[in-house]
């Protein structure tokens, strides 16, 4: 991940997590979060299955402030932000998904909260999950 062209994190291999906080967000969100990213079996076991999280597999995580994932595009075309969080509040969160995760033994990289950042990544299998703290799909 880089910003005006340097980079601010990386990883080698395990989860990149963008994290969108919403404005009704708060700690009980933030501890969902980071179980289900430690806690998550969605790394190949011996037999190829998904078996292992990311702490198993000795992965680490990169996490990247992503407010665009609180976008409601369901009237008109023009994604609504209303429901995104004032940055006081995503910043704080975004902070306390990245301690915990670090408190937890997990290297962790991040990008700039609020830069316009450029992130690459290898997207293996390729498998993307949906984690929401509301579970409101």
């Amino acid at each position: 991940m880089t910003v005006a062209g340097s980079v601010t994190g990386q990883i080698t291999g395990g989860l990149l997590v963008f994290v969108g906080v919403a404005s009704d967000d708060g700690p009980a969100d933030v501890e969902y979060i980071v179980n289900k990213t430690r806690e998550l079996r969605i790394f190949p076991d011996e037999h190829g299955r998904m078996n292992r999280s990311v702490v198993e597999s000795g992965g680490a995580v990169l996490v990247v402030s992503q407010f665009t994932l609180q976008a409601d595009c369901r009237k008109g075309r023009r994604p609504s932000f209303d429901g995104a969080a004032p940055r006081p509040l995503a910043r704080a969160l975004y902070d306390d998904v990245v301690r915990r995760l670090r408190d937890g033994n997990l290297e962790v990289g991040t990008g700039v909260f609020q830069a316009d950042m450029d992130v690459e990544l290898v997207n293996d299998g390729p498998v993307t999950l949906l984690l929401d703290s509301r579970r409101d799909f």
